[in-house]
């Protein structure tokens, strides 16, 4: 199937983008000495526990990997891992204060959301982050990790104001 001309574009502006923000993540995270997949684990776990398997989804990976990145966040006290209360086979990853302060440094070290949504209003933001939504509602761990990385500090019936 062919794709349209601005289908096209907005996919090639798409991936720049997130070629961008990746870089600029990993260079954040490497500052910190953090890997950018590290920084992303950290970000996850941020507000609440996370299951091993559900970060593994989060960060398309497989879940032996998750064991060797817990492994090395552990080592340096920055995550912890705990049986949970519900489910003793199920392995819960909580962030330790050190680890939710060294997240933090590498979030507000990023440029890149303030230079190119700068330009935005704050309801085209609303409404970007709207259409953004829509096209990734078919895989939930898109949505599920974006939520993680506050991309939902605006409460949802608000956020659909004007998106139409």
């Amino acid at each position: 199937m062919r794709r349209d001309p601005v289908t096209r574009e907005v996919l090639s502006l798409i991936a720049g983008m997130s070629t961008r923000f990746y870089g600029e993540y990993d260079d954040a995270a490497a500052a910190q000495d953090l890997t950018g997949v590290q920084a992303r684990l950290l970000a996850i776990v941020a507000d609440r526990p996370v299951p091993m398997n559900q970060i593994a989804s989060m960060l398309k990976c497989e879940p032996s990997n998750i064991t060797g990145l817990v492994d090395r966040l552990a080592a340096r006290g920055l995550v912890t891992r705990e049986a949970s209360p519900t489910d003793r086979r199920v392995k819960l990853i909580t962030v330790t204060e050190e680890g939710a302060e060294l997240s933090a440094k590498v979030w507000s070290a990023l440029d890149f959301a303030a230079e190119p949504l700068a330009a935005l209003s704050p309801q085209e933001r609303l409404t970007l982050r709207d259409l953004m939504r829509r096209i990734s509602a078919d895989d939930p761990s898109v949505l599920e990790a974006a939520a993680k990385l506050g991309a939902t500090a605006v409460q949802p019936e608000r956020a659909g104001q004007g998106a139409e």
